[in-house]
Parts: C-alpha cells; structure tokens; sequence
C-alpha cells in the first residue's frame, strides 16, 4: 500500500516540543511548581516563542498545565474524577446534588437554551447560577434554566433575588416528576464570568455539559455546566475510579 497524503505530512514542530516539554515536565519540576516565562523556556529549547505558545496550549488543554491568574503558568495535578452520570443525578438540589446556589436572575435564556425550552426569545426564564466544589475548590460553574411554567407556585414576593431565591427555584423543581434526562458534552473556551468564578483566564479550555431535564414529554429546564477541562476527568458510570496510566504519567514529583 503506498504511503498516503496524511502520512507525508511531518510532524508540527510545536507538537514534537510538546513531547519534549510533557517529559520534562515529569522529571524537572513538581506539581504546582510555576514554570520559567516564555523567553526562558524558548531560548531554553531553541524555539521561537509562537512555537512554545502552541506547545503550551496543547498541554494546558491536555491537563498538563493551569495558567493561573497573578501566579502564570504551573505545572497541574492529576485531574479530578467528577461524576456526571445520569444515574447519580436527579433533579437539581436533591439531596446528593454537590452544587451550590449563589444567584437566581430573571432575564431571556440565550437562543440555543431558548430552542429547547421551546420559549419565545424574548420570554423571560429564572437563571440560576451554582458552583461545584470538589475538595475545596471550584471545578464547574453552572447556569440552570427553569421557564415560569415549570415552577408555577414560585413565588414572586419573597426573596426575588440571590441565593434564596435559587433556593426556592430548586424546591419547587422537586415537585415535578422527573421523566428523564439527555446530555451532550463538548470542548469549549471559558467566558469572562466563568473564568472569574473558576479561577481561570478568560478563554482557557473548559468542557461544557448542557443537561436536558424533560417531564411529561417537554423539556422543563435546561443546565449548561462548565467544567474547568485542566482539573477534571468527568465520569459517567457508576463508579469514577477508571484511570488511563499513560494519560498522567507516575513519575512526575509530588509537590
């Protein structure tokens, strides 16, 4: 069989430094060691600095590095195992739920939430917002969407804002039967606000879970969660102790 198109191409030299970066990574500097600027490690290497830039991306994005604000760029520890099965979740706020309410906003949900709640684009949602901690730190930040329809009894005269507010969004939601859920996960860029509540720079990788919560045949809310991509392997069976060795290598130093 002769040597095809794809073949021929030569390996980027950004890729072959980040093999390079990836193994001295793992035998130079320890977890949470901050890592020489760019001009150090370009000379250090023999590359132009567009060059280390793409090395670096690629490793932030495989979990290998965190660039963090006020500190610059460190070196990561193995990623979290966060579950995000269906089968160990129900609604929103139920018992084992691991998130927390910090606000509740009315305002139109953005046009693709809009689409699955089946609301007009200017109809006006409740939007909660909640963080998920795992051992002591902010791994996701999410926004709940909930129509007026689903949670009918809400009322509009105590707390109309802030925690509390998400708070009784939440209760009333345990009151509808939960028929079932469907769930798409896809790689993304971290927003201002995300970035800011997860302790990220704004557009560093991040995997958005949008969840949609269906009763009696319509969609009755709508969660986009965003999970830092540097920290978090997300599971969805039922246990989250499945580990690909080669994937965080042993030999990187504790800190």
């Amino acid at each position: 069989m002769g040597t095809t198109q794809l073949e021929a191409v030569p390996e980027p030299k950004y890729w072959h430094l980040k093999t390079v970066l990836g193994r001295a990574l793992d035998s130079d500097f320890a977890v949470g060691e901050v890592l020489p600027n760019e001009r150090e490690l370009a000379a250090r290497f023999g590359v132009a600095r567009a060059t280390l830039r793409q090395a670096l991306e690629q490793l932030e994005l495989e979990g290998r590095l965190q660039r963090r604000r006020g500190v610059g760029t460190t070196v990561a520890p193995p990623r979290v195992g966060v579950d995000v099965s269906t089968t160990q979740h129900e609604w929103p706020g139920a018992a084992q739920d691991a998130w927390q309410p910090i606000d509740s906003t009315t305002a139109p949900a953005p046009a693709g939430v809009a689409r699955l709640l089946e609301t007009e684009a200017e109809e006006a949602v409740h939007t909660v917002r909640r963080i998920r901690m795992t051992h002591g730190q902010s791994v996701a930040a999410e926004l709940l969407y909930v129509p007026s329809s689903s949670v009918p009894e809400l009322s509009a005269i105590d707390a109309p804002s802030g925690p509390a507010r998400a708070r009784g969004i939440l209760r009333e939601l345990q009151r509808l039967g939960l028929d079932g859920q469907d769930r798409a996960v896809e790689l993304g860029s971290a927003r201002a606000d995300d970035a800011k509540e997860l302790d990220r720079l704004p557009g560093a990788p991040v995997l958005v879970v949008t969840t949609r919560y269906i009763v009696a045949g319509r969609t009755a809310a709508v969660s986009v969660a965003t999970y830092r991509a540097d920290t978090c392997r997300l599971t969805f069976g039922d246990s989250g102790d499945l580990e690909i060795s080669d994937q965080q290598p042993q030999a990187r130093r504790a800190s």
